[in-house]
Formats: C-alpha cells, sequence, structure tokens
C-alpha cells in the first residue's frame, strides 16, 4: 500500500508547482507567511482535487474576456508547454498561500515584473496591459470564485458564509499587491462584479481555440489520462450556466450527476495518497501535524 501511495502522490506532484522547485516550503522555520496556518485561504488551497477543478473553471471563464486574453494569446506559450503554464500558476498560488512571507513577496515581484512586458493590441484594436489593475481584478476574481465553488462542492460544503467572506478578504490581499484595484471581498460583491463584467464577455475564435486545446493535452502519464478527462469536464461543469453555454459546453443533468460522483470518489484517494504538497510542507515549517 506504501508502494501505491508513493506513487500516485509523485504522479500528483508531478503536476504542481513543486515539480518547479525554486520555494523551500519548510524554511524558515516558525515563518506564518502572508496568512498562517489558521487562515481560511490554507484550508480552500490545500486541497489538490477541489484546487484543480477550480482551476481549470478559472481558465475557462478567464478565456471570455477578450482583453486578458490577447495577453495570455500574444505572450504566452501555453500552446506549447500547458502542463507549464498549469505549473507555474500553481507555484504562484501555493508560495503566496503557504511559503514563506519572503518567497510570497519574491514571487510577487516576480510575476509584476513579468506583467510589466505583456502589452498590446487586442483583435478589435484596443490596448491591453496585464498590469491593468481591472484586468488584475478580472483574473483574480475568475480564479479565487472558481477555487470557492470547487471546495463547497468537493471538500466542504459547511463551510460558513462567514468564512468565505473570510476567504474573499484574505485572497485579495494578493491581488492587490500584483496592482488590482477594487477588489471583490466578499460572496456579494463577488457575486455583484461578476454581474457587472458580463456584457465585456464574448466567446471568440481564440476563446473556442483555448478550449480545444485545454481537451486535447496530452496527459503526463497513462495512468494520469482518465484522470485527466475527468478533471476537464468537472471542470466545464462547476462554470456558471451563463459561461458554459458561451463557450457550447453545456452538460446533461445526467452527465453532470455523473461527474461529480467521479470526482467525489477520486478525490479521497489522492488525500489519502498525498502527504508531502505545500500544504504539508508548511505545516511541517510551522511545527504542526500532519493532517
Amino acid at each position: 500500500m506504501d508502494f501505491i501511495r508513493r506513487h500516485i502522490e509523485s504522479q500528483v506532484l508531478s503536476l504542481t508547482g513543486l515539480a518547479i522547485g525554486g520555494v523551500d516550503y519548510e524554511n524558515p522555520p516558525g515563518d506564518p507567511g502572508l496568512f498562517g496556518p489558521d487562515s481560511v485561504c490554507w484550508r480552500v488551497h490545500g486541497d489538490f482535487t477541489s484546487m484543480l477543478v477550480g482551476g481549470i473553471a478559472a481558465l475557462l471563464l478567464q478565456a471570455l474576456h477578450p482583453l486578458a486574453l490577447s495577453g495570455v494569446w500574444d505572450h504566452s506559450n501555453f500552446r506549447e508547454d500547458l502542463l507549464g503554464r498549469l505549473r507555474r500558476t500553481g507555484q504562484f498560488i501555493s508560495a503566496t498561500t503557504f511559503g514563506s512571507q519572503a518567497d510570497a513577496e519574491r514571487l510577487i515581484e516576480r510575476v509584476k515584473a513579468i506583467h510589466l512586458k505583456v502589452t498590446g493590441h487586442a483583435p478589435d484594436g484596443r490596448p491591453y496591459a496585464a498590469y491593468d489593475p481591472k484586468l488584475l481584478t478580472w483574473v483574480h476574481v475568475a480564479e479565487v470564485s472558481s477555487f470557492m465553488k470547487a471546495h463547497l462542492l468537493y471538500l466542504n460544503p459547511s463551510l460558513s458564509p462567514a468564512d468565505q467572506d473570510r476567504y474573499y478578504a484574505e485572497v485579495a490581499r494578493i491581488a492587490e499587491a500584483l496592482g488590482a484595484r477594487d477588489v471583490p471581498r466578499s460572496r456579494q460583491q463577488i457575486a455583484d462584479y461578476l454581474h457587472a463584467v458580463r456584457p465585456q464577455l464574448l466567446c471568440d475564435d481564440r476563446s473556442r481555440e483555448i478550449v480545444r486545446i485545454l481537451f486535447e493535452a496530452p496527459a503526463p502519464s497513462r495512468l494520469a489520462a482518465p484522470f485527466g478527462a475527468l478533471m476537464m469536464r468537472a471542470g466545464v461543469e462547476l462554470l456558471p450556466d451563463w459561461a458554459s453555454d458561451m463557450l457550447d459546453l453545456s452538460q446533461s443533468p445526467r452527465e453532470r450527476q455523473l461527474i461529480r460522483i467521479g470526482v467525489s470518489r477520486t478525490a479521497p484517494v489522492l488525500r489519502w495518497a498525498v502527504r508531502s504538497g505545500s500544504v504539508h510542507r508548511a505545516r511541517r515549517r510551522m511545527g504542526l501535524p500532519i493532517r
């Protein structure tokens, strides 16, 4: 059983930012980082399955914003290295959540420097810049609202409304450090923001190409292929109905039910197997037991 557990864990960690290296989550001892183990974001961001499902939904949602999509389209190698991009995004989220304060601040400054170089014009001629506070807020809200939705669906549906609001208030700190402004800090503010931004969203050829790339991306291993296919479908299932309709990715009620059953049966196995993820290493840094 130990061999099986370690094999599953190695497969999981190969998909995360830990595969990149460069962040020591176990040092310095006692450093709480930006949030500390009592934060809600440690609970939400510490579960691989729900974060992966939420991350896929966030990518699909972000593809509906023409200016945000243009920045990725023009300045990213996601078409050739989708896994690498996912790992880098995962590393930023993990390091800013679970890393030491120095590592979190270092990655924030690195991303800010990268954003300064990401400028251009969308197909309709409008200029874009990755450091635009409005675009930073959009990317942030697409991510954290998806993470929370997946957390409530697949890990803790009993998370209190107060803790959900606390989560949004916590993670707003990262968005603001990157340059975002007017960042929603509660469930109601998130809902109001998404309602207000919808007229700016559209599904075009580039959006559909993002969907194609995500669904056709090769799995890192034969064993991971069925899991990856399930996670992709679960990411679609997590989308708001209006977003899946725009992307022409609607699913039948029966299909949605089967996806939820599949993820709910897979997630406990992964939680049993993974004992050295970012959250586990951070807990060791803080002298806390591994849950």
